[in-house]
C-alpha cells in the first residue's frame, strides 16, 4: 500500500445484541450528540465485506465478513444513471467488474474529472441498474489476493436495498444484530450531475425496517453532506455520523469546490476536532495518522496526539484499513514469505498495536483476523 490513498484509495484514496435490538455496547447514545461512551469492545468493521477473501462489495464478501465475526459491514454507495444506490468503492468500475470485457459497453468508456482527479474508465452514472446487473464483480487486487481472485465473475453488483435485506436475514439467522456503515462516495460530484446521494440514502433508510433499527453509521470524506444529514437524522437514535480524514494539507472535495474551509490537517487539530464534534460522532483517519511508521517502514511505538485529542473532543475513533498481506504491513511485522503473501499473525500484531493506544473501531479486509485481535 502506498503511504496512503485518499478516498481510501484515490482521495490521495464487541459482540452485538440479539437481532432487532439496537446496541453496540456503550456506543449508541439516546440523544443527538453529547459526548458518546466508548464501546465496551473495539468494533470490527468488514471493510467492503471481506475483500481479502471474496470480491469486494458482493453478498459473498459481506456473508464472509459476517461469518467471520464482523460487527458491521461497509457498503460504499454510488449511483446508477437511474438513481439507484449500489455498492462500489468508486463510480469507476473498470477495476472491480468485467465491464471492459463487454463489447456492448465499449463505447461507454470515458474520461472524467472526479473530485479534481482525471480518471478514465466506465462509470456507474452512465449505466442503468439493469445494465449494472448484467455485469459481474471481480477482485481489484487480482493475483495479490488469489482466493478472492478465484471468485471473479461469479457475483453480481448489489443495491443498498439488497444489502439491507441480506443483512437483516443474516442477523435473524445468527441471533445478533449486524450494523451497517455506508460511505457516501463523491458526494459533490454526484450532486453536480443531478444525482445527489444523501436524500436517496434517507429514502432507503425510511423504507427499511432493518435500517430503521439496526446500528447505522454514515461516513464521508466530505463535510457538508454530514452536516446536512445531522439536521435530518438528529432524532434517529440508531444512526451516527463518521468523518473520514487523511493526514494531508488538502481540503475535502466539497470544501475545495467552495474554495474555503479547513484542510484535513487542520481538522486534526484540537480546534478542528471540536468543530467536527458539533456534527459528527466519529472521526476515522488513515491508520498512519494515529500510529505512524518510521523511516524504515517499521511501526512506531509512539502515537500521534490525534487519538487523545479526538477523545477529548468527545469523538469516537475508528481507523482504516488493516490488510493481511505482507505488502501492506509495517516492515517489522512482515514475514519472509514474500511481498504478496498472507500474514495473519503480522496483521493481528498490527491491529493490536493500534488497539493498545485506544482505538474504538477499525476497518479490516479480513474480519476473522480483526475478531481474533479483539477477542484473543
Amino acid at each position: 500500500m502506498p503511504q496512503f490513498d485518499i478516498s481510501r484509495r484515490s482521495l490521495i484514496g464487541g459482540a452485538l445484541a440479539t437481532a432487532g435490538v439496537v446496541h453496540v455496547p456503550g456506543a449508541f447514545a439516546a440523544t443527538a450528540h453529547p459526548p458518546l461512551k466508548r464501546p465496551a469492545k473495539p468494533i470490527v468493521i468488514g471493510h467492503r465485506g471481506a475483500p481479502a477473501l471474496r470480491p469486494e462489495h458482493t453478498l459473498a464478501s459481506y456473508a464472509k465478513a459476517i461469518a467471520d465475526g464482523a460487527d458491521f459491514i461497509e457498503p460504499d454507495l454510488v449511483s446508477t444513471k437511474d438513481g439507484v444506490l449500489i455498492a462500489r468503492h468508486e463510480n469507476n468500475i473498470a477495476e472491480t467488474t468485467d465491464v471492459s470485457a463487454r463489447p456492448a459497453f465499449a463505447a461507454r468508456k470515458a474520461t472524467k474529472v472526479i473530485d479534481g482527479e482525471t480518471i478514465t474508465g466506465w462509470f456507474t452514472e452512465d449505466f442503468t441498474l439493469a445494465e449494472i446487473k448484467s455485469l459481474r464483480a471481480k477482485e481489484r487486487l487480482g493475483p495479490l489476493r488469489p482466493e478472492s481472485h478465484g471468485y471473479d465473475g461469479q457475483f453480481q453488483i448489489v443495491t443498498l436495498e439488497e444489502i439491507a435485506d441480506f443483512t437483516a436475514a443474516e442477523a435473524a439467522a445468527r441471533g445478533r444484530t449486524i450494523g451497517l456503515i455506508p460511505e457516501i462516495k463523491h458526494s459533490t460530484y454526484f450532486a453536480g450531475i443531478g444525482l445527489p446521494l444523501e436524500q436517496r440514502l434517507l429514502d432507503r433508510i425510511a423504507a427499511s425496517t432493518y435500517l430503521q433499527t439496526a446500528p447505522l453509521i454514515i461516513q464521508s470524506f466530505e463535510v457538508s453532506n454530514l452536516k446536512w444529514l445531522r439536521e435530518r437524522l438528529a432524532g434517529q437514535k440508531n444512526v451516527q455520523l463518521m468523518q473520514l480524514t487523511v493526514p494531508a494539507p488538502v481540503r475535502p472535495a466539497d470544501l475545495a469546490a467552495k474554495g474555503s474551509g479547513p484542510t484535513y490537517d487542520e481538522m486534526h487539530t484540537p480546534r478542528g476536532l471540536a468543530d467536527m464534534a458539533a456534527y459528527a460522532d466519529w472521526i476515522s483517519p488513515y491508520n498512519l495518522a494515529l500510529l505512524p511508521r518510521d523511516k524504515d517502514g517499521a511501526l512506531s511505538a509512539t502515537p500521534t496526539p490525534l487519538m487523545d485529542n479526538a477523545h477529548a473532543a468527545g469523538l469516537l475513533v475508528c481507523s482504516w484499513t488493516f490488510r493481511p498481506e505482507n505488502h501492506f504491513l509495517p516492515a517489522n511485522l512482515r514475514n519472509g514469505e514474500g511481498d504478496g503473501a498472507r500474514n495473519p499473525q503480522g496483521s493481528m500484531a498490527e491491529i493490536r498495536a493500534y488497539l493498545a493506544v485506544g482505538l474504538d473501531a477499525f476497518f479490516t479486509d479480513d474480519p476473522a483476523i480483526g475478531r481474533a485481535a479483539v477477542d484473543g
